[in-house]
């Protein structure tokens, strides 16, 4: 036991583990009956994009130490040894989960005419169809790769489905092989001086030996032999994931990887194919960039997007029940342990999203909620004027994001806009908010814009638009060596009258017209002088011409952003009485870092009440005797991803609520630029406060985290309140009720109701 009873592992849970029980959670709303198949699609399909992403980074993470020999225990007291095991038993259980509701949803699809045929149930008359399909669309687009003659053998890409086979038939003799691997050295040569500049991790493959036995290789050894041979086809991403199978009503569809292992013979005239497995590897993507000692910073994380191709294996899946001679190449190609193996139902079922998405069948499907106008901004015909008169409070996706994007368009065009300063850390790929600020440099305007380049797997997008910029005049800079930049900040510099005028946007989200849809996320559109200086003073740190300043109400990381929460916790211990107990309540993402969950504690010892909306990892125990008795965890998951982040002290009555960039993780009060802002207006904190209890009150979608770690549901009694239903009626009411009354001013947009 730690000298700091606080620091025990028995008070923590492990945050690799955490995030599995919320990815358990997403896999629940998969397997719910409540909703209809084609939803229950998307949440499967989100389970699996979510493991991808976590292999690659995470466990690619834990592997390096393990390799590394690190022993060094994480605050729960596992290493990493053994975070590996426990992940790798989480992930077989949630697996076959998935499996379990991936079957359940195609049999509901198929009894409303939308079918999938798996290969053992296809028609002869399917399967002539798909041999000409294939012969006809696919055939010419395949190469086949002997990976045993291939010397060095290629490198498979992360995440591309593929078709490994055993062919059996003529071997080539002495002679041939002997071009085969020359011709193989010479690329050699060339690959290695290409992979010094890679990471050291890369695998190499040219000493492995081939597991697949050749009992009836015979004759000569310049002569023809029958062998078997191991051969790999990769599938060409620009294939569909479907093929469109013919009937006289509804739509029936073959897995395309299917249909080419059916029919792989036809590109091995005069071999026979003795088996095949549809599989794809992750490559670890967990590249740590050293910014500090890099001069050109775009240049260098071209260089790292690159190298992904070529980094180890972390893990192998493979359709289920392979042949095992398959199994055993492909495990020992890729020198992988059998914990990082899985064999599962629906292999990429990531890309079911695109059978989830597919237009029609809108029976199966939840009814669309179109975002709705901003309630501050109802009536409002100019949006300079808006603003200057009150604060905005942008609750998305609910509400509508198109007024931030009409802001930056509209300073685009603006001859009175002087200035525009943006930090840019996920946009969507064709964005019209950076399109717009190509324009306004264009235009003549002063635009200053901070790409994160390595916002990880956005890294290619940010290189093309920090180009795409700098062409268009923009001012482009990639950051504050050695931290990313998650701060989400928008400065517009307007001249009105005989003054200058600084507008601002604050906000929780990404400057990206698409997942603001999808996320829900809250902005702050103000005028306020104290914040505007900040903001501005946030700008020049950005670029380098100013050392950080004193801060009139912002708050940022890594600059005692930890610290200031740290106060504000304590502060609510010191001012909370038997009469009046303290009350803190967050909604953020992620709750990891060790400091803040020992202020929790310390807090809930002293009385103090902490109601917490934690959407992800959580390693705070509640509910722990002598420590965390006064502490609730809850999560919700429904049609929305849950991304904003709010923090409320009561503070003896004199109530605060800030918004932020930032969750309570190590990586962002530390190694990120992240701002930390009051909402002054009595009116948005409020409604801001009401939101949080709306969360809080949900009976519907939300969890309870248990001492142990696990999570079940919020027992269903009383009135139905299901947060994000209510949020988007609220937004629905709002606009219904101007709409029926007289405005005063043309609405900035009209929403369909």
């Amino acid at each position: 036991m730690p000298k700091d009873s606080l620091k025990s592992p028995e008070l923590y849970v492990n945050r690799e583990l955490s995030w599995l029980e919320f990815n358990q959670r997403v896999l629940e709303e998969g397997l719910s009956t409540d909703l209809p198949p084609l939803e229950r699609l998307k949440f499967l399909s989100i389970v699996s994009s979510n493991l991808d992403e976590f292999y690659l980074v995470r466990v690619a993470g834990l592997m390096q130490q393990k390799a590394a020999k690190v022993r060094r225990r994480d605050p729960s007291g596992m290493t990493p040894a053994e975070q590996l095991t426990a992940v790798s038993r989480r992930v077989q259980r949630m697996y076959a989960q998935q499996a379990e509701g991936i079957r359940n949803v195609l049999a509901a699809l198929a009894a409303e005419g939308l079918v999938v045929w798996r290969r053992p149930d296809w028609t002869p008359e399917q399967q002539q169809f798909l041999r000409a399909y294939f012969t006809r669309e696919i055939l010419p687009l395949l190469t086949p790769l002997s990976m045993e003659d291939l010397d060095p053998r290629p490198l498979l890409p992360s995440l591309q489905i593929c078709v490994a086979a055993v062919v059996s038939g003529e071997s080539p003799g002495k002679d041939e092989k002997s071009r085969i691997k020359s011709r193989g050295s010479k690329v050699e040569g060339r690959r290695s001086k290409v992979e010094q500049a890679g990471p050291s991790s890369a695998p190499t493959f040219s000493n492995l030996q081939s597991p697949i036995p050749n009992p009836s290789a015979t004759g000569a050894e310049n002569g023809p032999a029958h062998a078997e041979k191991f051969v790999v086809v990769p599938i060409p991403t620009q294939l569909p994931r479907w093929i469109t199978l013919p009937s006289e009503e509804g739509l029936h569809l073959a897995w395309t990887e299917e249909a080419i292992a059916a029919n792989l013979s036809a590109l091995f005239p005069g071999s026979e194919v003795q088996a095949t497995a549809v599989f794809r590897i992750a490559r670890d993507a967990d590249v740590v960039l050293d910014d500090e000692e890099v001069e050109d910073l775009l240049r260098a994380m071209e260089k790292v997007v690159q190298s992904r191709r070529r980094r180890a294996a972390v893990r192998l899946t493979l359709s289920q029940d392979p042949d095992p001679r398959i199994r055993c190449w492909l495990v020992d190609w890729l020198k992988l342990d059998e914990e990082n193996v899985f064999e599962v139902e629906a292999l990429a079922a990531g890309l079911l999203m695109d059978l989830a998405l597919r237009s029609g069948f809108d029976n199966l499907k939840i009814k669309d909620w179109p975002p709705q106008t901003p309630r501050d901004l109802l009536g409002a015909d100019d949006l300079w004027a808006a603003v200057q008169d009150h604060d905005v409070l942008l609750f998305h996706p609910y509400e509508s994001f198109d007024p931030v994007v009409r802001l930056v368009e509209q300073a685009a065009a603006d001859p009175q806009v002087l200035a525009i300063k943006q930090t840019l850390y996920r946009t969507s790929g064709d964005s019209p908010v950076v399109q717009a600020l190509g324009r306004a440099a264009q235009n003549g305007k002063e635009v200053t814009v901070l790409v994160e380049l390595k916002a990880r797997f956005d890294e290619s997008r940010n290189i093309q638009w920090a180009r795409r910029l700098e062409d268009a005049g923009v001012h482009v800079i990639y950051g504050v060596a050695g931290l990313k930049t998650h701060a989400k900040a928008l400065l517009i510099v307007r001249r009105e009258a005989q003054r200058l005028e600084r507008y601002v946007h604050l906000a929780t989200g990404n400057y990206n017209d698409r997942t603001a849809r999808l996320y829900s996320d809250i902005g702050l559109l103000t005028c306020d002088k104290d914040l505007a200086s900040d903001v501005a003073a946030f700008f020049n740190l950005l670029t380098g011409y100013s050392e950080p300043v004193g801060w009139s109400k912002i708050r940022i990381a890594p600059s005692g952003l930890k610290e200031e929460f740290i106060n504000l916790i304590e502060r609510e211990i010191q001012v909370s009485t038997a009469d009046r107990p303290g009350l803190i309540m967050a909604k953020i993402n992620s709750l990891q870092d060790p400091d803040i969950v020992r202020a929790l504690y310390r807090a809930s010892r002293a009385g103090v009440k902490i109601r917490l909306n934690v959407r992800g990892i959580c390693c705070l125990r509640p509910g722990v005797p002598g420590v965390s008795e006064h502490i609730e965890v809850r999560s919700i998951v429904d049609r929305f991803l849950e991304h904003a982040r709010v923090y409320y002290f009561r503070n003896g009555g004199h109530e605060e609520v800030y918004l932020s960039s930032a969750d309570w993780m190590r990586r962002n009060l530390k190694r990120r630029l992240e701002i930390l802002f009051p909402v002054v207006d009595r009116r948005l904190r409020q409604r801001l406060i009401g939101i949080l209890e709306t969360c809080f009150a949900d009976n519907q979608q939300a969890w309870r985290l248990n001492t142990d770690g696990t999570y079940d549901r919020v027992a269903r009694r009383g009135s139905k309140i299901r947060a994000q239903q209510q949020f988007y009626q609220e937004a629905v009411h709002a606009a219904r009720q101007f709409a029926h009354a007289t405005p005063q001013f043309r609405p900035l947009t009209r929403a369909k109701n």
